[in-house]
């Protein structure tokens, strides 16, 4: 029996899904409770529901960039970025028990993991790919109702709670497939300070816009940079409803914390709606020699007491 905490967490997915991957890899003190959403505005709607659900969503991926809307979510939502988890992404074909690649007729997942596996599929003609809503809802189905000659492409968590067998594993076409995760919740002052004091935060997401003045974005860069405040991330998107005024989405890094504040009152008077989404400690990983992404240190184990 465990004696982890339970945590409740909103994923975007049914259990199984990437997403539900991420977050246990974050909390790894907790015994991780999915909360299944059918989109990321539900992983919101279910935190607003219950304050003590925390959420996770995918922010950006290697292949495909920048997941846009959900910056504009987040936003909005009022919730804070607690840290972050880098989770490489491996695709795995799989079916019921016995069935072999010659056995399948279709295979059904996410339009994205289909268009990533499309060259493995080249070599088996005979096989139709189907879209899905859900790599893991695709494995669901097939043990629902027992369905032979019809493969899933999904995790392996997937392929563990739906009772398939992995068929080929890793059939994805691009090896360097990362997505990187924010999860979110309530502010939690205590927690910061804790992590501050023992210099742990190291990275902020800011949201700003600036006027539609020559050189405004340079000026602000320019401040960061005197301050070595690292920046790792930029992200514009416009401001709706008013004409060529965009809102900046960055990352930055800093070895300093009280030297990063001092750059954020040196932007302010040059910013408008300069709002902080989260201060949090960046994900620090390495890769094994299988390709998974593990942690170099997990450092929110001790700290975390929610």
């Amino acid at each position: 029996m465990s004696t982890k905490e339970n945590i409740k967490v909103a994923i975007q997915g049914i259990p199984g899904a990437n997403h539900e991957i991420a977050a246990r890899a974050w909390f790894t003190d907790k015994e991780v409770e999915p909360v299944a959403c059918h989109t990321f505005q539900e992983v919101f709607d279910a935190m607003h529901k219950d304050p003590e659900t925390f959420g996770i969503m995918a922010i950006e991926n290697t292949l495909v960039g920048s997941l846009l809307p959900n910056y504009t979510m987040l936003r909005e939502s009022g919730y804070f970025i607690h840290g972050e988890h880098k989770l490489r992404i491996k695709h795995h074909l799989m079916a019921l028990p016995g069935q072999t690649i010659d056995d399948l007729r279709e295979v059904h997942s996410h339009p994205m993991a289909l268009a990533q596996c499309e060259a493995f599929f080249k070599d088996y003609p005979h096989i139709k790919l189907i879209e899905s809503e859900d790599t893991a809802y695709s494995a669901k189905v097939i043990e629902d109702g027992q369905l032979e000659g019809i493969g899933a492409i999904a995790s392996s968590l997937a392929a563990e709670l739906y009772h398939l067998n992995i068929i080929k594993s890793g059939i994805e076409t691009n090896k360097h497939n990362f997505t990187r995760f924010l999860i979110i919740g309530q502010e939690d002052r205590i927690e910061k300070s804790e992590l501050i004091k023992q210099k742990r935060i190291n990275k902020s997401s800011l949201v700003f816009s600036l006027p539609h003045e020559e050189g405004s974005l340079s000026k602000v860069l320019t401040i960061l940079a005197f301050y070595n405040i690292n920046l790792t991330k930029i992200q514009s998107l416009p401001v709706v409803g008013v004409e060529w005024e965009y809102l900046f989405y960055i990352d930055v890094n800093y070895n300093d914390y009280d030297r990063y504040l001092q750059s954020l009152d040196a932007i302010r008077p040059l910013c408008k709606k300069l709002r902080i989404l989260g201060e949090y400690e960046a994900c620090q990983t390495t890769h094994s020699t299988n390709g998974e992404t593990v942690k170099k240190e997990k450092v929110q184990q001790a700290l975390l007491s929610i």
